[in-house]
């Protein structure tokens, strides 16, 4: 508002100027034989510093003419600054302007007038009142906390002992989340699984057929947190009771995890919620047709296809099972999981260490030679 009004109040006194202008010159400007006395008369009138004035401002277009060999005068930034304000302290300026139009020169006289107060409204800068450390700490807080207000990361801040006001914040916040995406206002099942992998168990059947062409079901519990298998067991004709005693076996004594997810299968029925109530699990139904819900059960189901199925006939259901336990103890002990970036479920890192000293490497044929394991030996 305030520059708005400096504005107009420019444009006025600009107005009231050409205004005078025009009157102090209205002997040169009217039409006649006596044209040029009446000019001289005025011009015996006028003040030394006008007539200064008004022969630089003539000398000061001839410069320009003859500066410009042919063509149309070329102006530069220079050349009508200068021109500007010689004009500014003439009287009748615009009978000595010859080479551009009147308009011309106060269009030029305003882009100056922008310019002047342009440069005038900005504010000094100045530099930050806190450390590029600390604004580096601002942005990084703000990028990886994006639930964190000013007034959170402002409170962190203060517990490590630096104090910077709340506006400061908001400023170096805005800075740092410019061009990430929006938030979500609810979670993703991948944010769900990340927060809670170490309480959450999958299960998921595995449909196979013998030499006979009957079916064969594979059931297995797996950890999210770990990949772990928890549970693997087999059978020909799961139902509601043969599940829920797989609940039962594969947590006793109350040892659980804190949910459990399945799919909405028929065979997860009244006993099986009742038997994971009972152990103190929350049971997440997956939505139909979404296999990414259950992602983790998912892969792993594909890697007993892709590792075991697709590659040994099965004979009888005592086969099946007896290849599924030797799969899952290769599996928990032995396989690396990218899932988990290349650790064994059930090995600590330290086992990737190669031991010092003189050592061998064993390998340990795996479902008659299928998979290897390599082991180093003293």
């Amino acid at each position: 508002m305030h520059l708005k009004y400096l504005w107009n109040k420019g444009k006025q006194c600009l107005a009231r100027g050409l205004q005078a202008v025009d009157q102090r010159v209205k002997s040169w400007t009217q039409p006649g034989p006596d044209r040029a006395i009446k000019g001289v008369v005025s011009d015996l009138f006028r003040s030394r510093k006008d007539l200064i004035a008004e022969n630089a401002f003539l000398r000061q277009q001839v410069i320009i003419l003859n500066r410009q060999k042919q063509g149309r005068a070329q102006l530069t930034p220079r050349d009508r600054r200068v021109l500007v304000f010689l004009a500014h302290h003439i009287g009748g300026w615009k009978d000595a302007l010859h080479i551009v139009k009147p308009d011309t020169l106060i269009r030029w006289h305003r882009e100056g007038f922008k310019l002047y107060w342009r440069q005038k409204s900005k504010g000094i800068p100045r530099r930050p009142q806190i450390s590029e450390e600390t604004i580096a700490l601002i942005k990084e807080m703000a990028i990886e906390n994006r639930l964190w207000g000013a007034p959170r990361i402002r409170d962190e801040l203060r517990k490590l002992g630096i104090r910077v006001s709340k506006r400061t914040i908001q400023r170096y916040m805005r800075q740092a989340r410019r061009g990430l995406p929006p938030q979500q206002k609810s979670q993703t099942w991948a944010t769900f699984l990340a927060n809670h992998a170490s309480e959450i168990w999958a299960c998921d059947f595995v449909q196979t057929y013998d030499l006979f062409f009957r079916a064969i079901f594979l059931f297995f519990i797996i950890e999210h947190g770990s990949r772990r298998v928890v549970h693997v067991s087999v059978t020909r004709s799961p139902n509601d009771a043969w599940v829920a005693q797989q609940i039962r076996e594969a947590t006793p004594f109350g040892e659980g995890p804190r949910f459990l997810i399945c799919d909405i299968d028929g065979k997860y029925g009244l006993l099986f919620n009742h038997a994971v109530e009972g152990a103190g699990i929350t049971l997440i139904h997956t939505p139909p047709y979404a296999p990414q819900a259950n992602a983790v059960c998912e892969r792993f189901m594909g890697s007993v296809r892709r590792e075991l199925l697709d590659h040994i006939l099965i004979l009888s259901e005592n086969h099946a099972r007896r290849l599924a336990k030797e799969y899952v103890l290769y599996f928990n002990n032995a396989r690396p999981h990218q899932g988990i970036n290349g650790q064994i479920p059930m090995s600590p890192p330290s086992a990737f260490l190669i031991p010092s000293g003189e050592c061998s490497l064993r390998r340990i044929p795996v479902l008659n030679s299928l998979h290897h394991d390599y082991q180093w030996v003293a």
